[in-house]
């Protein structure tokens, strides 16, 4: 059955976990455009997606806002309570999420979820735990693995791909 929520971490799934600083101190993340598909394939099935990341920083709003991701949750520091505001909002529960995390800070929410994976770059505490591990590095098309992952099993994968090619 396909997720009513797609969940994502952002720092080491979206990115390659590493601050890039400029000589004037500002902060650059450096995202993958093949994980942008993985958020149009979602929204092409209508199945919502929820950015949820410790940091606070503007950089990771600045690329919801992009892919029109409306759940953007940043400087959070309890996943699962944040994970479950969000499921009452929608009328779901966690068994009906999909979360890809990697690190320490994400387990308790990889733990309650439907579905968790993490990327293949995590530490074996952490990947030991989850449904499904990436071939991708995070930063490097993790999150849209996840996504097609997801899609594949459930055989909405060439339908979405085929939607897309009509674009």
């Amino acid at each position: 059955m396909l997720p009513k929520l797609v969940i994502t971490d952002i720092d080491g799934v979206w990115t390659d976990g590493g601050m890039y600083y400029t000589a004037e101190g500002d902060v650059m993340k450096r995202f993958s455009v093949k994980d942008g598909w993985g958020v149009i394939f979602l929204h092409k099935l209508d199945i919502p997606v929820a950015i949820m990341t410790g940091e606070n920083s503007q950089i990771v709003q600045k690329r919801a806002d992009k892919l029109k991701i409306s759940h953007c949750y940043i400087g959070v520091k309890d996943k699962v309570a944040q994970a479950e505001e969000v499921c009452r909002e929608l009328g779901i529960t966690l068994d009906e999420v999909a979360f890809i995390g990697d690190d320490l800070n994400d387990l308790p929410l990889l733990r309650k979820v439907g579905f968790s994976a993490s990327p293949c770059n995590t530490p074996d505490y952490v990947k030991q735990e989850v449904k499904y591990v990436t071939v991708a590095h995070g930063g490097h098309g993790a999150f849209r693995e996840f996504v097609e992952k997801i899609l594949q099993d459930n055989g909405a994968l060439q339908s979405v791909i085929a939607s897309c090619l009509e674009c």
